[in-house]
């Protein structure tokens, strides 16, 4: 009821939905292939590296931050994504050919394209909506990103079962295309665009980090910790579990996710950012415990949906808070600065599971817990927030209150 009454009050136009499908296809290309990449490495003879194999994403992917935020706001959003369209297509095909090293390098260039579509459509979704329908409007294109996530990891053991494994690579290919096919339709919201200079890829401090987004980037940081841990361990979990469906976590995970934006659906922009990201960071708490200590398959589906309910509360109220606290001008900047934050975050917590992790079940309850201390630590820095500056609700949504 809550999500009809409010599509029924905020309307969205063409290019809104056209960027949510485009995203939804965009996470089924680089979501699809990722529960098969532990026994892919692990083929390849690096069954100690299956941390690496997000590690090395998020690496490129945050370096390529500042480049894809600057160029955003100077030759567009849109060109943006299409170079991010164009470098999953292309790795993706080139997967099945690869040995070990030559695979560790693909998921470096895979990053990339992480790094550059999303950083423009979360610019161009910010230019879009109106500050009071930010919640709203974030929190129904998270679902189409929710919803890509889940499709891709719930499906993927089916492909490789009837297809094989180069049947997947390609049909993570095929998304990526899918999705340059939707951004050709987009309309380009920068005011003014300019041509490429190569002056634009010379990166000072300023086009790496804006400082004016730095509460919501700190929060993603320890929120994406848990998330970079999910990615690495729950495809083995399953396994240790005799569920056969690497992708059994996500499935669960997306139908909750889902659920959960669509009935709080705008719950940021009536009782303030903070104190939404406090009730979906406990949930995170709860989640990452829950997972840690599963050992039957209830306990693990159980977590999985309340990980779909803690991100479901959390990430769009992120993006709608830093879609806030942005000068309009420097919108790439501050969208850069937040997945930064998020690529760090799954990086610290990837490479965690390197130190914590040994292929073992005994050792999953420490890598989890590892994780839950993170989010402790962000809802105590939002309850610090919260008391030493104003906070942010929905009838009085502007930069200035938002700092």
């Amino acid at each position: 009821m809550n999500y009809l009454c409010a599509m029924k009050k905020h309307r969205f136009d063409k290019n809104f939905w056209i960027i949510s499908f485009a995203l939804f296809f965009f996470m089924i290309s680089f979501n699809i292939i990722l529960p098969e990449l532990n026994d892919f490495i692990s083929d390849l003879g690096g069954k100690d590296q299956k941390g690496l194999v997000i590690t090395l994403f998020t690496i490129t992917a945050a370096l390529s931050r500042p480049f894809s935020g600057k160029l955003s706001d100077t030759i567009g959003r849109k060109k943006v994504m299409m170079i991010g369209m164009g470098i999953a297509a292309v790795t993706s095909l080139l997967y099945p050919i690869t040995g070990l090293f030559s695979f560790l390098f693909l998921r470096l260039m895979h990053g990339l394209s992480a790094g550059f579509l999303p950083t423009g459509a979360t610019a161009l979704v910010t230019d879009i909506l109106r500050s009071d329908q930010r919640g709203v409007g974030m929190g129904i294109w998270g679902t189409f990103s929710s919803v890509g996530i889940g499709f891709g990891q719930i499906f993927a053991s089916y492909i490789t079962e009837y297809f094989g494994l180069t049947g997947l690579f390609f049909t993570a290919s095929f998304f990526a295309i899918l999705t340059g096919i939707l951004l050709l339709s987009i309309k380009e919201t920068l005011p003014e665009v300019q041509p490429f200079r190569w002056n634009h890829l010379q990166i000072t401090m300023k086009d790496v980090f804006d400082p004016s987004v730095t509460p919501a980037a700190i929060v993603m940081f320890c929120q994406a910790i848990s998330s970079g841990i999910v990615f690495v361990i729950t495809p083995d979990i399953s396994g240790f579990l005799g569920i056969s469906n690497k992708g059994w976590f996500f499935g669960f995970y997306m139908l909750s996710t889902i659920f959960i934006r669509l009935m709080a659906s705008g719950l940021s922009d009536k009782i303030g950012r903070r104190k939404t990201l406090i009730l979906g960071l406990s949930f995170m708490v709860i989640a990452m415990l829950m997972l840690g200590f599963s050992r039957d398959w209830g306990m693990y589906t159980a977590g999985s949906i309340v990980f779909g309910i803690a991100t479901g509360i959390s990430s769009p109220t992120l993006f709608a808070w830093t879609a806030d606290l942005s000068a309009i001008e420097r919108r790439g900047v501050g969208a850069g600065t937040l997945f930064i934050a998020l690529e760090l975050g799954i990086m610290i917590g990837s490479v965690s599971t390197l130190l914590t992790y040994d292929n073992q079940l005994r050792t999953i309850p420490v890598v989890f817990i590892f994780g839950a201390i993170f989010s402790l630590l962000a809802i105590g820095y939002l309850i610090w927030h919260l008391l030493k500056k104003s906070d942010l609700s929905g009838h009085s949504i502007s930069s200035s209150t938002a700092r």
